[in-house]
C-alpha cells in the first residue's frame, strides 16, 4: 500500500495520527499540494477530485476520503478500536465525529484558507467568509467546551477518531490567526492533552 499526502494538511494528518495510534506503518509519498501537483492529470487518475490523502491498495484500488481510509485500517487492525468496540459505541463515536467535523474541523480549515498568506494563491480570500468561519469555529468550540466539562475526551466512550478529527483541524488553524479563547478552559485542557500524545507529531 501507498499513502499519498501533503503533510501539513489536516486530512492527511488525520490518517497519519490514526495510523500512529494503531502502531501501523505504511509507505508515504509526498504530493506538492501548494505547487498544484494534486491537480495534474496523472494524479487525478488516482483522485478525480484532486483531494488528499489517497491510499493506493495493492490491487490498484484508490481510497480518497480520510475517514474511509481510517475505517479501512480499523478493519485491518481493530485494536485499539478507535471507531468503537460495539454497535452503541460506534454510533456514539460516529455522532461525535460528525459534530466536530462540521463544527470545528471544517470551519477551522476554511478560516485558515481565508486568512493565511501561504494559502492565498489557492483561492480568493474574503474577509466576510473568514469572519463567518471564525464564528462557526467559536460556536463549535463553545459547544465542545461545555461537553468536556464532564469528561476527558470528545466522545463519552473514550479516546476515538473523533478526538483526532477535532484536534487536527483546530491545531491547523492555531498556526494562523486564531487562538483558543481563554474562557474555554475545558477545550484548552483537552487540546494540551492531545498535543502531548506521541501520535500528534506523526
Amino acid at each position: 500500500m501507498k499513502l499519498y499526502e501533503f503533510a501539513p494538511a489536516p486530512n492527511p494528518r488525520r490518517v497519519r495520527q490514526f495510523l500512529a495510534e494503531k502502531g501501523v506503518e505504511v509507505e508515504r509519498i509526498a504530493v506538492d499540494m501548494l505547487g498544484g501537483a494534486h491537480k495534474t492529470p496523472a494524479f487525478r487518475a488516482k483522485s478525480p477530485l484532486a483531494q488528499l490523502p489517497v491510499l493506493e491498495l495493492d490491487d490498484g484500488t484508490y481510497l480518497t476520503e480520510s475517514i474511509a481510509i481510517c475505517r479501512y485500517f480499523e478493519g485491518l487492525h481493530p485494536t485499539p478500536p478507535l471507531f468503537g468496540a460495539d454497535l452503541q459505541a460506534q454510533a456514539v463515536i460516529e455522532m461525535w465525529n460528525r459534530r466536530v467535523e462540521f463544527g470545528i474541523t471544517a470551519p477551522a480549515i476554511y478560516l485558515l484558507r481565508h486568512t493565511s498568506e501561504i494559502l492565498a494563491h489557492l483561492q480568493e480570500q474574503d474577509e466576510g467568509e473568514a469572519a463567518r468561519h471564525r464564528q462557526r469555529l467559536l460556536d463549535g468550540l463553545s459547544f465542545l467546551d461545555g461537553e468536556l466539562a464532564g469528561r476527558e475526551f470528545v466522545s463519552p466512550t473514550g479516546f476515538s477518531v473523533a478526538d483526532i478529527t477535532a484536534f487536527v483541524g483546530l491545531d491547523f488553524t492555531l498556526h494562523g490567526t486564531f487562538e483558543i479563547p481563554a474562557d474555554m478552559t475545558n477545550v484548552k485542557r483537552w487540546y494540551d492533552m492531545m498535543k502531548a500524545r506521541p501520535s500528534s507529531s506523526a
